[in-house]
């Protein structure tokens, strides 16, 4: 693992909320902080409600995590677009967010409960 990237248990009760729903609440949630970026909270995909997942065809890499897929969320008010995304096989060393979401705060609400 990149020696400026963390991975710790986040604690606590964790939610996504999207268009006034909650789309996923866990207390299995990862944070993961890389270098001086503010620490971004993963969630166990099977904590998600996957009803309002809807696969994208966006990806992108990251030398130190490798490639991410993305997730719109279907919304009441209609699609989310790129909202959330998850490192199906990363790479060495980050193993631990395989099966985990994360999501754009810009587009929806996480947070701690």
């Amino acid at each position: 693992m990149s020696d400026h990237i963390k991975i710790r248990p986040a604690g606590g009760t964790w939610t996504v909320r999207a268009g006034g729903a909650v789309l996923a609440e866990t207390k299995s949630a990862l944070e993961l902080t890389e270098g001086n970026l503010p620490p971004v909270i993963y969630f166990p995909r099977e904590d998600f409600a996957a009803a309002f997942l809807d696969p994208s065809d966006t990806t992108s890499s990251c030398p130190h995590k490798g490639t991410a897929t993305y997730y719109s969320i279907v919304a009441k008010s209609g699609p989310i677009k790129d909202a959330a995304w998850s490192y199906e096989n990363p790479l060495p060393g980050v193993e631990a967010i395989a099966g985990y979401l994360a999501f754009y705060t810009t587009k929806v609400s996480v947070e701690e409960i």
